[in-house]
């Protein structure tokens, strides 16, 4: 599938499409929270996002603001070439594990070293992923785990026929 073409921004929206590769990380100015099994699991003021190209942003909180408990090791590990090697967490709120379903990078490459103590997490098993009260409806595909808000226009990579781009 050729590079698709992209939507144009409204005043106050960001296009991924401008974002750029290697990807960047940068501080969000926003509450960000997880909601899983009725539980919030996790509330932070302190997340950073990161950008790549035609990606919707992917949200790390500090491990630290997480529920005791909400994350435990998991199988399984995978590798960006940019960011480094990753480990899976299992995500648990409210009687309810949701396996594999978040991740970090204990020692990113240079360049990305704020991600060390911080988590992602796949939006779409989650009860309710939040930036600033929006909920975010997850990037398209199994394997991505970006963060789709009002904010941010496409198309995003994860849509059939989308490996390519």
């Amino acid at each position: 599938m050729p590079r698709p073409l992209p939507e144009t921004p409204a005043p106050g929206q960001e296009s991924v499409w401008d974002y750029p590769r290697p990807p960047r990380v940068e501080p969000v100015a926003a509450r960000v929270t997880i909601r899983l099994g009725g539980e919030l699991i996790a509330d932070t003021r302190d997340a950073v996002r990161v950008l790549e190209t035609s990606h919707p942003p992917v949200y790390y909180l500090p491990i630290a603001d997480f529920a005791p408990g909400a994350l435990v090791d998991a199988e399984g590990s995978s590798f960006c070439e940019f960011k480094g090697a990753a480990r899976y967490l299992d995500v648990v709120g409210g009687g309810l594990t949701r396996p594999g379903a978040a991740w970090n990078y204990p020692q990113p490459s240079a360049g990305y070293g704020i991600l060390r103590d911080r988590v992602a997490v796949y939006a779409a098993p989650m009860d309710a992923c939040t930036v600033d009260g929006e909920v975010v409806t997850p990037q398209p595909g199994r394997f991505y785990g970006g963060w789709v808000t009002a904010n941010v226009v496409g198309p995003f990579k994860g849509v059939p026929g989308s490996m390519g781009w």
